[in-house]
């Protein structure tokens, strides 16, 4: 079955694209720690929740009886992130923080993870509502 279809499925695939490049970006930046002059390079953030709640936004439920639940949407977003800036500068006169690209490693290889264990999880729910449960 080609799943590039779903836009959710799509969706997803373009995020482990993101990370994947990311995680290049982020081996480039610790290869380089001690390269005189280096600066850090970054991904440009892509919101692919914005990108997912549009696409959800696009899909329209209609109740079918008047016992269904209208939906609800939280009255505040607590999900506020900030970002930290690095002024380090190392011995070598670049702005390479180690610990800092390794957390950041490390948040990345956790979101891959997630996205791959959705897309597998998903993919897996198409083919037992498709072909049963064998």
């Amino acid at each position: 079955m080609d799943y590039s279809s779903i836009k959710l499925m799509s969706l997803m695939k373009t995020k482990m694209s993101y990370l994947a490049e990311n995680q290049d970006i982020l081996a480039q930046n610790i290869a380089n720690a001690d390269t005189p002059g280096y600066r850090p390079k970054q991904l440009q953030k892509v919101d692919f929740e914005d990108m997912a709640m549009q696409e959800a936004h696009r899909l329209q439920m209609r109740a079918t009886s008047p016992t269904h639940l209208g939906g609800t949407k939280p009255e505040q977003d607590f999900r506020t992130e900030t970002q930290r800036k690095t002024y380090e500068t190392t011995p070598v006169k670049n702005a390479i923080a180690i610990e800092e690209q390794m957390a950041m490693v490390s948040k990345n290889k956790l979101e891959y993870d997630t996205v791959t264990n959705l897309y597998r999880k998903t993919a897996g729910l198409f083919r037992i509502a498709l072909l049963g449960n064998r």
